[in-house]
C-alpha cells in the first residue's frame, strides 16, 4: 500500500468509512441470520472489508459471473441493496460539498454501485 493510499484510508475511516463498513457488516449479519441469505452474506462481508480500506484496491466484476449471480443481485437489491446504496449516495453528496471530501465522495459512489449488485464482484489490489 502506497503512503498516499494509507493517508486516504485513515481519512476515509474518520469521514464515514467506519460507519459505512458497519452498515455492510450489519447487512451481512442480517442475511446470515437466514440460511437462505448466506451467499449474500459472504458477498456483503467481502465488500465490508473493502469498505474499511478502499484506497489501493479496486472492485471489479468477476469474469465467471453468470445468470445465477444476476438473480442473486436482484434478490439482494430488494432485501438490502437499496438502503445501502441510498446511504452511500447521501454520504457522497455531503462529502462532495467540500473539496477535501471529493475523493471520499467518489469512493462512496463506487460503493453505492456495489450496493446494488455485490454478487459476482471481486476485490483486487489496484494495478493487478
Amino acid at each position: 500500500m502506497s503512503p498516499l493510499s494509507l493517508v486516504l484510508n485513515v481519512l476515509w475511516l474518520i469521514f464515514g468509512g467506519l460507519l459505512a463498513a458497519f452498515a455492510w457488516l450489519l447487512a451481512a449479519a442480517l442475511m446470515a441470520l437466514t440460511i437462505v441469505g448466506l451467499p449474500w452474506s459472504f458477498a456483503a462481508g467481502r465488500i465490508a472489508l473493502y469498505t474499511l480500506l478502499p484506497f489501493g484496491q479496486e472492485m471489479r466484476r468477476r469474469p465467471d459471473a453468470d445468470l445465477l449471480s444476476t438473480v442473486g443481485n436482484i434478490v439482494w437489491f430488494v432485501l438490502a441493496g437499496w438502503w445501502l446504496a441510498l446511504a452511500h449516495l447521501l454520504l457522497a453528496i455531503m462529502l462532495a460539498i467540500t473539496i477535501i471530501g471529493l475523493p471520499f465522495a467518489w469512493a462512496h459512489l463506487k460503493l453505492a454501485g456495489a450496493s446494488l449488485f455485490p454478487v459476482g464482484t471481486e476485490i483486487v489490489p489496484r494495478g493487478v
